[in-house]
């Protein structure tokens, strides 16, 4: 899960981490009102969900309170196009008006889970500014990491060899190392999967100050902060996904391919995809119903596929341990029933009641697409797409 910037700003901030003074803005007048309170001149930065904003005219300077209200008309209610959002874009509905900063030095500071350790990594950059995955491809010397134990949280050494490691001054060494403690603390307390500061700025008036932030959130600890779920905006996610997320479905991702799937298992879910492209197709989603053990969630899955006007063909491979494939089977029948299904569906099933499940399709009368193992399914899917001969 994404906030945006003002409010991971906002949450930093009563952390005691430094950010500068800024509003939100909904409209024009807003904007301009700000700029006004903030002493006439601002930046307007594009609340979305993606970066590269600055590249994409999505931050702009005003030099005046009536130039921000300008500003403001040319990007509310636009779509703001990025190299991280595709050619679709991401609306902007917010800005958020801040107070110009002048800027002497720029480093990376964030936090994510280092898959490999299976813990917290905290890295810094004297490459501030850029995209980090840029700096770890070219300049890969100039990130200095620390691992943190989980045990004894983040330590005040660690701080001090970042901020050395990155050529702070003397003077701004021990701040550095608060600002990173309390970083982490919030990382930790949030759940966070990402906590992110590029641009940490060292003002002109040698003080540290988090000219932007980022905060990405654990989907599985939602259940633990209702306050963040509040923050979540709709508008900005793939509608097809945020419709799945409301009928249930937790783990579904919209990819780029026409093959609507929906399997029990992320590892099960994972091959299927790969399967699919070697077999010369794409898969539409990657869809895990888990135990399914009811037939709503069937058929809320197929809600999904026909909502997305990119499936040509659906693939509904179930290998039941405790998913039981006779509700399974029941599911697609009901989901024919209530839903108009205008493409192919092979289905694949294996596992508990699985002749109970095949007997229900087979007396249903419906024209599926009956696939025998899990490659047999893969290429059947795909022969349905292109046309070709479903043997």
């Amino acid at each position: 899960m994404k906030v945006h910037e003002y409010q991971a700003k906002a949450m930093m901030a009563r952390s005691g981490i430094p950010v500068p003074r800024g509003e939100v803005a909904s409209t024009p007048e807003e904007a301009c009102a700000a700029t006004s309170r903030l002493g006439g001149r601002s930046v307007l930065k594009a609340q979305v969900y993606a970066g590269g904003r600055g590249k994409a005219g999505g931050i702009q300077t005003a030099n005046s309170p009536e130039e921000a209200e300008a500003l403001a008309r040319g990007l509310l209610g636009t779509r703001l196009v990025t190299h991280q959002t595709g050619p679709e874009g991401v609306p902007v509905n917010k800005l958020l008006v801040e107070e110009p900063v002048s800027i002497a030095g720029q480093l990376y500071l964030g936090i994510v889970i280092d898959l490999a350790s299976r813990l917290p990594v905290m890295m810094a950059s004297a490459a501030g500014g850029m995209d980090i995955e840029e700096v770890a491809r070219d300049q890969p010397d100039k990130i200095i990491k620390v691992h943190v134990d989980l045990a004894t949280g983040f330590r005040a050494y660690q701080g001090r060899k970042l901020a050395y490691g990155v050529g702070l001054r003397q003077e701004l060494v021990n701040p550095a190392a608060a600002l990173m403690a309390s970083l982490y603390r919030l990382f930790e307390a949030s759940d966070c999967s990402l906590a992110e500061i590029n641009p940490l700025a060292i003002t002109a008036k040698g003080e540290l100050l988090a000219v932007d932030a980022k905060l990405n959130f654990d989907d599985n600890a939602e259940f633990r902060h209702k306050d963040l779920v509040e923050m979540r905006d709709d508008e900005q996610e793939d509608p097809i996904e945020v419709r799945a997320k409301k009928s249930g479905i937790q783990n579904y991702v919209k990819v780029d391919g026409t093959i609507g799937c929906m399997v029990n298992g992320a590892g099960l879910a994972m091959a299927v995809m790969d399967l699919i492209t070697l077999c010369g197709g794409r898969a539409a989603n990657f869809l895990d119903i888990g135990t399914a053990n009811n037939t709503d969630r069937v058929v809320n899955s197929f809600r999904i596929f026909m909502a997305d006007p990119s499936v040509r063909a659906i693939l509904v491979n179930i290998f039941g341990g405790m998913a039981r494939t006779d509700i399974i089977a029941s599911g697609i029948v009901e989901a024919h029933r209530q839903l108009d299904i205008t493409v192919p569906v092979v289905v694949r099933l294996a596992g508990t009641n699985v002749q109970e499940g095949k007997r229900i399709l087979r007396e249903s009368g419906l024209k599926l697409i009956e696939a025998a193992d899990f490659k047999d399914a893969a290429e059947k899917a795909v022969a349905a797409v292109q046309g070709g001969k479903v043997l």
